[in-house]
């Protein structure tokens, strides 16, 4: 017959696992010191993985982690596979891209776009990402899009500007100081 588990804890381990529910940014860990903390409280394992919709053997697995390694062991280790394109290289040259303008590197457009940036990128580093993974990786990194503000004080009629001020400034006093009206209707005073 196996041996029964203790699932008591320190008031220090205990402390530990209320911080990382309140306070961990990975569902996934606050959801598995959730479990331990609720088999401390006394419920069964059966019971736990009910309650958090999980097989009892990994609740089991779960606790031999936290038991090992703590709040690390809850974690989920790193996973094999390909290593990401956009490395640390990638989204320094990606900084430095977005930090100038375009025309600084021989560029007749002014504004980056994700297609343009990709381009660049492809030509700076050699990896080609597609369109949608350039977004995210700009993403995870910070940088939101926004529309360019256009400033055509320079183009403006400074005469035109003034009249134009004028009127606005008449409309605010009141209806029909001095203002014709652009209606065909009118009402006589």
């Amino acid at each position: 017959m196996p041996k029964k588990l203790d699932y008591k804890l320190t008031d220090e381990q205990l402390e530990t696992l209320e911080q990382a529910i309140r306070q961990e940014k990975d569902v996934r860990v606050a959801k598995r010191a959730t479990s331990i903390r609720l088999l401390h409280q006394g419920h069964r394992v059966e019971e736990v993985g009910e309650m958090l919709l999980v097989n009892p053997v990994t609740i089991y697995h779960w606790y031999h982690r936290w038991q090992a390694n703590g709040l690390e062991g809850l974690r989920d280790a790193r996973r094999s596979g390909r290593p990401r394109k956009a490395d640390e290289a990638y989204c320094r040259a990606l900084e430095e891209a977005l930090e100038c303008e375009p025309a600084e590197y021989g560029y007749e457009f002014a504004i980056w776009t994700v297609e343009r940036l990709g381009d660049h990128l492809a030509k700076e580093t050699g990896k080609v990402l597609s369109q949608d993974r350039l977004r995210v990786v700009m993403q995870e990194m910070g940088y939101v899009y926004r529309r360019p503000t256009e400033d055509l004080n320079h183009a403006q009629d400074q005469d035109a500007h003034d009249q134009a001020e004028a009127l606005i400034e008449g409309l605010k006093k009141g209806p029909n100081e001095g203002i014709l009206s652009s209606s065909l209707w009118t009402k006589q005073p």
